[in-house]
């Protein structure tokens, strides 16, 4: 009889977690794919504008006046405006409702930079270097703000609470457990005591992201040709250490040639 109930539970929490699936599913624009998103958009912006604000108050970033930040200003306005348009053309424009745009360069040597749910970005000084010109900033920024569009970190936060809390749980989890809820968004957005803040994006993530960046880069008048040489140094700097862009970025060959075949495809207007 207890082997039997147990087996019933299991089978309930199997049932919960595929009509969860089935019922809280969008599609991610561009490629299509549907994705799981279980977390209410008012909760996850609510989370990721608050660690915005607190990475951004006891970080050092430049003044509005200094180059580099007019530079980051002046890319991410040009793709927010290709995103905005882009998002209007597909009759798709709801989908930036609850964005909130705002760009921050922090000093330090930190090879990274991230776009939190809501449109918060943030450039780190050490990742200039590497990026080198306005188009290499250009393709970060615009892989970034693409996994912001694509609503990744909702997937990787509604894929945490199901493995973490099960499906039976999952609305307890969502409107009682809210330290429960912090700290697992916290988890999976990696806030350290570097202030390095980098989304955990699977490869089937990175690849939608670079998709999505690069349309909004060409849209935005930047050369996406400069994808693949900012990889290769990216690349390079890999084989000498790890920078923390690259901690859960993954780059190889193998995507420069999956870049190399966006770009034509792009550029081909397929």
């Amino acid at each position: 009889m207890a082997l039997f109930k147990h087996k019933l539970a299991k089978g309930l929490i199997c049932i919960t977690i595929l009509a969860t699936n089935l019922t809280a599913c969008k599609k991610v624009p561009v490629t299509g794919r549907r994705q799981l998103n279980l977390v209410p958009d008012f909760m996850i912006k609510e989370l990721s504008f608050a660690q915005y604000d607190s990475v951004v108050k006891i970080s050092r970033t430049l003044p509005v006046t200094d180059e580099r930040t007019q530079q980051v200003a002046r890319v991410g306005s040009r793709i927010q405006q290709a995103v905005e348009q882009y998002l209007q053309e597909k009759g798709m424009q709801k989908e930036l409702k609850s964005f909130k745009w705002e760009y921050n360069t922090i000093d330090e040597p930190i090879v990274n930079a991230w776009c939190m749910p809501g449109g918060k970005v943030v450039v780190y000084t050490g990742l200039l270097p590497v990026t080198q010109t306005e188009e290499g900033l250009a393709v970060v920024m615009g892989h970034e703000i693409a996994h912001a569009i694509a609503r990744h970190g909702n997937e990787r936060m509604s894929q945490g609470l199901l493995i973490n809390m099960g499906g039976l749980v999952l609305q307890e989890a969502l409107k009682e457990k809210k330290e429960q809820t912090q700290l697992l968004f916290l988890g999976l957005y990696m806030v350290g005591s570097n202030l390095a803040l980098a989304l955990p994006n699977s490869r089937m993530q990175e690849t939608e992201a670079d998709k999505l960046g690069l349309i909004f880069m060409h849209m935005a008048g930047y050369d996406i040709d400069a994808a693949v040489p900012f990889w290769q140094r990216m690349s390079a700097l890999n084989q000498q250490k790890t920078p923390e862009f690259l901690s859960t970025h993954p780059s190889n060959e193998r995507r420069i040639r999956d870049l190399t075949a966006l770009i034509t495809e792009i550029k081909g207007g397929r």
